[in-house]
């Protein structure tokens, strides 16, 4: 019996509905439903009574997901897309997300879509597009402290308030770099659309094999964000003698000590996504954040000088 999973935004009233519904339907066709929450995916902070708080990466899928399983449906917005990826990404699923949340910049329909789309996913009538994703680790005097799976970005930045940090980082064999700044963003080509964006960072399209370095207002002109191979490591030196936060796609992470080591590298396991159409990256960008639009409406009615 050919299974399919169901991941939902359990605090959106319209995703729960529709996942007891999708569970009756395929069922009633003979297929082998497994629900689940995005909840798994979620990766908790440490706090000073619990240091480590994480689970494998290899350990999050929730039960019955695994290489049998066809795809996985997703509910929810860019958040649980976000989880859903480091849930099943290590278990070669391919992920149909249906946007129930607001931007849903990931998710590749909306939900009055849903009823067509699925006959012909269930026809196979798709295509797979893998996105790379980073595996970031804290190391601890020679130990692993934490550790997880990555689709958009790894942050770090001091806590609660804003201030100068400094940093040494080594891409590679290259020599260490010394970057003063707010903070940090190392992102991969998926999340160059969101707060690397944001922090002055170039668009990167999905297909390149890059990872992004992006300074959080840095100190210096030279400082800006650099884009380099992803096959070269990223380790990151915290050198600043104050407590500071690494934030991973924009949910969870792990408190990060002046002695700490943040060791990034591309994972062994893709984000598959499934596409009803070859995927059209500059289509996104036009319908989502309005790239390549005009800025000035020209009247018809009136000469322009």
């Amino acid at each position: 019996m050919p299974k399919i999973g169901v991941i939902y935004n359990d605090i959106k009233p319209i995703a729960c509905q529709v996942a007891t519904e999708l569970k009756e339907k395929l069922t009633a066709e003979g297929y082998q439903v497994h629900l689940a929450t995005g909840y798994a995916g979620i990766l908790g902070y440490s706090r000073p009574d619990r240091p480590v708080c994480y689970s494998a990466i290899e350990k999050i899928a929730p039960f019955g997901f695994d290489q049998d399983m066809k795809f996985a449906i997703v509910l929810g917005g860019d958040g649980t897309v976000l989880s859903a990826s480091r849930q099943v990404s290590p278990h070669n699923i391919p992920i149909l997300a249906v946007n129930t949340g607001h931007l849903g910049f990931l998710t590749e329909i909306y939900l009055n879509q849903l009823p067509k789309i699925l006959d012909a996913v269930l026809r196979d009538e798709y295509e797979v597009e893998e996105r790379s994703m980073m595996r970031v680790q804290v190391i601890r005097d020679g130990h692993l402290l934490w550790e997880a799976l990555c689709l958009n970005e790894a942050v770090i930045h001091r806590e609660p308030l804003t201030s100068m940090c400094h940093f040494e980082i080594a891409i590679g064999r290259h020599a260490p770099v010394d970057i003063a700044a707010d903070g940090v963003i190392i992102s991969t080509p998926t999340g160059s659309t969101a707060y690397s964006l944001s922090a002055g960072g170039p668009v990167v399209t999905p297909d390149v094999p890059v990872f992004q370095l992006a300074p959080i207002c840095p100190h210096s002109l030279a400082s800006r964000a650099l884009v380099f191979s992803n096959q070269e490591p990223v380790t990151i030196y915290p050198a600043t003698p104050n407590q500071m936060v690494m934030v991973v796609d924009g949910n969870a992470g792990c408190y990060i000590l002046p002695d700490d080591q943040v060791v990034i590298v591309r994972s062994p396991y893709p984000a598959k996504f499934i596409r009803l159409q070859s995927p059209e990256f500059f289509r996104i960008l036009r319908e989502k954040l309005g790239w390549g639009l005009p800025h000035i409406a020209k009247p018809t009615s009136v000469e322009i000088p």
